[in-house]
């Protein structure tokens, strides 16, 4: 079931309506229907795997109990790692399995020994990366005791399972998510308010921006090596703002459908697309997930207390794995070690935290630089995205190679599809509006408010009469 389609439309109000009106007498029964709704929501994309979905969490929130009460300390490791290897093992057999198992053959084939890969005839269960991460990180800090175990199955289990954030994030923390679900939620007309705009803000995002670029970007990418450098050019930009109005809009739709139900869930965008350097850009795209990494990666690696060395270790360690574990393809792994790069001068000048503050323009030189080098932050990220959304690493070098050797700048693909020129003015729009928004929480509130959701709702239903995509970019990770 996606956020963008009729099924979640019905579905939505029904379970508010329930959850509101019938199930409101305490939180147990509350949280009973929010986990019946989840699996139902889970169930939908393929209910064989729901299996997969309570079984993590019966082991997360057993083992987690075994390590609190383990008197020694060998106990509680033999429970800790039992729970990482089994999490990891399914992350392995059903998302990397196959990739390793073509990769090692296709190595043995280029040595001069032949070799055929046993591979399996499995999908990749849509989520198990995001609900994986969430048991990781709850077994980890009860392991370090951080935070106490969960004794209550069923509010374990919503924390696991709840259906906004379960296929596609953002990932939860324990410490954040489970104190709210242990209590009764009273229903608040101003957050119930807060999250509709939310959630209609969120589907402008997918359906006006991403699924429209997502139509040219294909067929830019599909066709790269007949097109010249200016088209290349606007289709790398074209998937940038695809993967963002994909991804940040998903997060945008959890996060209003859980102000429905009185629930708040961690922030995962910060508009990235303005960031001055890398490092800021990072610190403002898939936030739960760089946290994540962060706190149980980085940190515990030794994170910036070594010395360089470790430092630039460390900071490649965490970018690598971060690609890997979007996907399993070589493009991915080029991804997350491009962006490394990118952010190795800044770790070396000890430059890596220098703009933490908003940014504030004024009519002076310094707004010129700050303009600068947002432009060319933007650069560089969709240069790597080039590698995220290419087939190959061969295919990502030799669509940059021609926008470097083409050197063609006339208005080709421009020319050749409908609507292209009005796509680049609803890009620019949707930029304004970004940047008019960059200091809200909320971008459809103020004043004039109701005339904005009357215009997102229509801008909506125009471009989702006419679009040929569904699901989000995310649901593959």
């Amino acid at each position: 079931m996606f956020f963008n389609s009729i099924a979640f439309a019905v579905f939505l109000p029904i379970v508010f309506l329930l959850y509101w009106f019938v199930f409101n007498k305490n939180k147990s029964t509350q949280n009973a229907l929010l986990i019946i709704a989840s699996y139902y929501f889970y169930s939908c994309w393929d209910w064989r795997f729901l299996f997969l979905l309570v079984f993590s969490t019966f082991l997360d929130y057993y083992t987690g109990i075994q390590i609190e009460k383990g008197k020694s300390e060998r106990n509680r490791k033999f429970w800790f790692w039992l729970s990482i290897s089994v999490n990891l093992g399914f992350l392995a057999i059903f998302k990397y399995y196959n990739f390793f198992a073509s990769s090692f053959s296709e190595l043995l084939n280029s040595a001069g020994v032949k070799a055929s890969p046993i591979l399996l005839n499995v999908i990749l269960p849509v989520g198990i990366s995001f609900y994986t991460f969430h048991g990781l990180s709850y077994v980890i800090d009860i392991y370090y005791k951080r935070i106490k175990a969960e004794y209550n199955f069923v509010d374990y289990s919503l924390f696991v399972s709840y259906f906004p954030l379960l296929v596609a994030g953002p990932i939860e923390r324990a410490t954040h998510l489970l104190p709210q679900v242990k209590v009764k939620r009273e229903f608040s007309f101003q957050t119930a308010k807060d999250g509709v705009c939310q959630i209609i803000w969120g589907l402008v995002k997918k359906i006006v921006i991403a699924d429209t670029c997502a139509t040219y970007a294909n067929a830019i990418f599909d066709h790269y090596t007949t097109m010249n450098s200016f088209s290349l050019i606007l289709g790398a930009i074209y998937f940038a703002f695809q993967i963002y109005g994909d991804f940040s809009g998903y997060s945008d739709i959890a996060l209003g459908v859980s102000k429905l139900f009185g629930l708040d869930l961690l922030r995962n965008f910060n508009y990235p697309y303005f960031s001055r350097d890398i490092a800021e850009f990072w610190r403002r795209w898939h936030i739960s997930l760089s946290s994540w990494f962060r706190d149980y990666l980085y940190i515990p690696l030794g994170g910036s207390k070594g010395g360089l060395w470790m430092k630039v270790r460390n900071t490649f360690i965490i970018f690598v794995v971060s690609g890997f574990w979007h996907g399993a393809n070589w493009t991915y792994v080029a991804w997350g070690f491009i962006n490394a790069v990118y952010f190795l001068p800044l770790l070396l000048s000890d430059k890596n935290r220098n703009n933490m503050d908003v940014i504030k323009l004024k009519w002076n030189f310094d707004s010129v630089k700050v303009l600068f080098s947002i432009l060319l932050t933007f650069c560089i990220t969709c240069i790597a995205w080039v590698f995220f959304r290419a087939k190959t690493i061969t295919d990502a070098v030799l669509y940059l190679k021609r926008i470097v050797v083409n050197q063609e700048f006339s208005s080709q693909y421009l020319d050749n599809e409908r609507y292209n020129y009005e796509l680049i003015l609803l890009i620019g729009l949707f930029v304004l509006v970004e940047w008019h928004n960059r200091t809200k929480t909320e971008p459809l509130s103020g004043k004039g408010n109701i005339v904005k959701i009357v215009l997102a709702i229509a801008a909506i239903l125009a471009f989702g009469t006419f679009s040929d995509y569904k699901e989000f970019i995310y649901f593959q990770f």
